[in-house]
C-alpha cells in the first residue's frame, strides 16, 4: 500500500488525534463495539419504556389518557433533546466525546429509576386495593425519567454517524460497506428491543418493577464499557464549529445584499481557492441553482473586505450557502416523518391499551404482558433488515439500476404506504373486538375471551414499514447532510419521532375533548369496551394517506447533494 493510500481521506484522526490509519481503524472491526453499545443502550431504553404506560397505571393510579400521554410527552422530549447533542458534538466536542458523557448522565438516570421502584420510601405504598404515591415520589420518578431523556440526548444522534464515520466516503469499497451497516445498526437496535419487549417486560409484570428496572440499568452500565472497549480503533470527525452559526451567517448576509444581483456565471461566486473547505471537517459542495436568493451571500462586493479581511457575516461560502440549501431542501421530507412517528408511537400507547382488554393466556398458565407482544414488531424488523439487504437489493437492482436496489425517498415512500396499512388492520381488530363485545354484553369484563395475538399482524406490518422508512431516513439524513453537520441532520431525522409523539399527545387531547362533551364516554375512555378506539385507528389511517401523498408531491422535486474535494 503507498503512503498516500495508507490513511483516510476524509479527514478522520485516530483517539490520539493522528491521522486514521485505514489498516488499523474504523469498518467492521470498530462498528461491532459500536453495534453492541447500540444494542445494551436499546435494551435498557425498551427495557424501561415499552411497559411505561402500565407502570404509571399500576403503580401512580393514572387512567388510559393520562398514562398515555405522559409517556408520549416522554417519548417525544427522548427525541428533542438529541438537537441538544447533535449540536454539541458537531460544534464542540466530536461525536465520541459527545457520546462518552451523555452515557453518564443516562445510566445516573436509570439507576435513581431503578431506586424509586424497589427503595422504600422512594417507591409508593400499595396495599391489595390500589398504590398511594406522594408527590415526592411522583417528582423522583419523573425526574430520573427526564435524566433519562436528556441522556439518550447525546447518545442517539451521534451513534448512527459515528458509525458510519468508521467508513471512508473518499474510497468506493468502504462506500459500498456504509450503505450495509445503517441495516445492521438497525437490526441491533431491535436484538436490544426483543429481549426487552420479552424478556424484561414478562420480569416486570410477574418479578416486579425493581427487577424490571434494575436489568435495564445493567445493560446500560454493560453499554458503556462497550462502547470504551473499541476506543483505539474508532475514527473521529473533527467537530467543524457551529453549524448554526454558518446558517445564521448566510441568512444575514443574504438580506444585507438583498438588492444585489447574483452573476449568472456561478465561478464568480465566492469559494476558497484550494482543494478543501474552508469548513473543518467538511467537503466542499457543488452550487445549485435551487433556492438561488441564498446565492447572495456568496456575491462578493467592495464592503466585505473592508477591513482587510472577509467579514463571514456579509461573504460566505458557495459550501456554506450550500449547506443551508441542503437543510432547507431536508426539511420538507423531514415533516412527512412526523404523521409516520404517530403510527409507530401507537405501539407502547393504544396498542397495549388495547391488548390490555383482550385474552393474554398462552395455555393454561403462562400469561403474556400485552406489552411483550411489541416483540412482533421487533421479530418483523430482525426478519426485513436481512431481507431487504440480502434478497430485495440486489433484486431491485436488476429492474432500477441503482446500486442501493432503491433511491432512499422510494424506499421511506414504501414504508409510508405499509403504515397506511397497519392502522386499516388495527382499525379492522377493533371493530372485530367491539363487535364480539356487544354481541355477548361483555361490557364490563376486563379481558375479553379474544386472544390478544390478534393484534400480531398491526405489530408486524409497523416492522415492516420501519425497516423501509426509518433505516431508509436514518441513510437518507446522514447521506444528505453537509458533513460538519452530520450529527445535527441525524437529530433532525430524530425530532419526527418528538413531533410524532407530541401529535399523538395532541389528537388523543382533542379526541377526548370534542368525544367527551355532552356527557358522553368518548372514543378512549377509561373502559375500551364501552369507547371507540377504532375510529382512532382509522383517524390516523386517512392522515396517514394524506401524509403519503404530500410526501409523493414532496420527494418529486428534490435534488440529491453532490460533494467534491476532501475533507480536512
Amino acid at each position: 500500500m503507498e503512503e498516500g493510500d495508507l490513511y483516510t481521506k476524509d479527514g478522520t484522526t485516530d483517539i490520539r488525534g493522528k491521522p486514521a490509519n485505514k489498516e488499523k481503524t474504523g469498518k467492521w472491526k470498530a462498528c461491532r463495539f459500536i453495534l453492541g453499545n447500540e444494542c445494551c443502550e436499546r435494551l435498557a431504553y425498551y427495557g424501561m419504556s415499552t411497559n411505561l404506560v402500565n407502570y404509571l397505571q399500576d403503580r401512580f393510579n393514572q387512567g388510559n389518557v393520562t398514562a398515555s400521554n405522559n409517556v408520549s410527552n416522554w417519548s417525544g422530549t427522548c427525541y428533542i433533546t438529541p438537537l441538544i447533542g447533535a449540536f454539541i458534538a458537531d460544534a464542540y466536542m466530536g461525536r465520541y466525546w459527545t457520546i462518552a458523557i451523555f452515557v453518564m448522565i443516562y445510566i445516573s438516570g436509570m439507576t435513581l429509576l431503578t431506586l424509586t421502584a424497589s427503595v422504600p420510601g422512594l417507591k409508593p405504598s400499595c396495599d391489595k386495593q390500589a398504590c398511594h404515591p406522594t408527590g415526592g415520589q411522583t417528582a423522583t420518578t419523573f425526574i430520573a425519567l427526564y435524566m433519562i431523556a436528556l441522556g439518550t440526548g447525546g447518545i442517539k444522534p451521534c451513534v448512527s454517524s459515528f458509525g458510519a464515520d468508521q467508513f471512508d466516503d473518499t474510497d468506493d469499497t468502504e462506500k459500498k460497506l456504509k450503505s450495509s451497516f445503517f441495516n445492521w445498526f438497525y437490526l441491533s437496535i431491535n436484538v436490544g428491543a426483543l429481549i426487552a419487549s420479552s424478556v424484561l417486560v414478562w420480569i416486570q409484570m410477574n418479578v416486579g418493577w425493581d427487577w424490571g428496572f434494575g436489568v435495564p440499568a445493567v445493560a446500560m452500565a454493560l453499554a458503556v464499557i462497550f462502547f470504551f472497549c473499541g476506543s483505539k480503533l474508532y475514527r473521529l470527525q473533527k467537530p467543524g464549529g457551529s453549524p448554526l452559526t454558518r446558517i445564521f451567517q448566510v441568512f444575514v448576509a443574504s438580506f444585507r445584499k438583498f438588492d444585489v444581483k447574483v452573476p449568472k456565471d456561478q465561478s464568480l461566486l465566492f469559494e476558497t481557492e484550494d482543494e478543501e473547505s474552508s469548513i473543518k471537517g467538511s467537503r466542499k459542495l457543488e452550487h445549485t441553482d435551487k433556492l438561488t436568493f441564498f446565492d447572495k451571500a456568496a456575491v462578493e462586493t467592495e464592503n466585505d473586505r473592508a477591513k482587510g479581511y472577509i467579514n463571514p457575516w456579509r461573504l460566505c461560502t458557495i459550501t456554506q450557502v450550500e449547506e443551508l440549501k441542503s437543510v432547507i431542501r431536508l426539511l420538507p421530507i423531514w415533516a412527512t416523518g412526523i404523521v409516520f412517528s404517530t403510527v409507530y408511537g401507537q405501539m407502547s400507547t393504544m396498542f397495549v391499551l388495547q391488548g390490555n382488554t383482550m385474552d393474554q393466556h398462552m395455555g393454561p398458565k403462562f400469561k403474556i404482558p400485552s406489552a411483550s407482544l411489541s416483540l412482533f414488531d421487533t421479530l418483523s424488523v430482525i426478519f426485513w433488515a436481512p431481507v431487504y439487504d440480502r434478497i430485495i437489493v440486489p433484486y431491485a437492482r436488476k429492474f432500477t439500476g441503482n446500486e442501493r436496489g432503491f433511491t432512499q425517498l422510494q424506499r421511506m415512500g414504501i414504508g409510508l404506504v405499509i403504515s397506511i396499512f397497519s392502522m386499516i388492520v388495527a382499525g379492522v381488530l377493533e371493530v372485530v373486538r367491539l363487535n364480539y363485545v356487544r354481541s355477548h354484553n361483555y361490557y364490563d369484563l376486563e379481558t375479553i375471551p379474544m386472544s390478544i395475538f390478534w393484534q400480531v399482524p398491526q405489530y408486524f406490518l409497523v416492522g415492516c414499514a420501519e425497516v423501509f422508512t426509518f433505516i431508509g431516513q436514518i441513510e437518507f439524513f446522514y447521506d444528505q447532510a453537509p458533513d460538519a453537520m452530520r450529527s445535527l441532520c441525524s437529530a433532525l431525522s430524530l425530532t419526527t419521532n418528538a413531533l410524532g409523539n407530541y401529535l399523538s399527545t395532541l389528537l388523543v387531547t382533542v379526541v377526548t375533548k370534542i368525544t367527551t362533551s355532552h356527557g358522553r364516554l368518548g372514543w378512549i375512555p377509561d373502559n375500551l369496551n364501552r369507547g371507540h378506539l377504532d375510529y382512532f385507528y382509522w383517524l390516523l389511517a386517512i392522515l396517514s394517506l394524506l401524509n403519503f401523498l404530500v410526501y409523493l408531491w414532496i420527494s418529486r422535486w428534490y435534488t440529491y447533494k453532490k460533494a467534491t474535494g476532501h475533507a480536512h
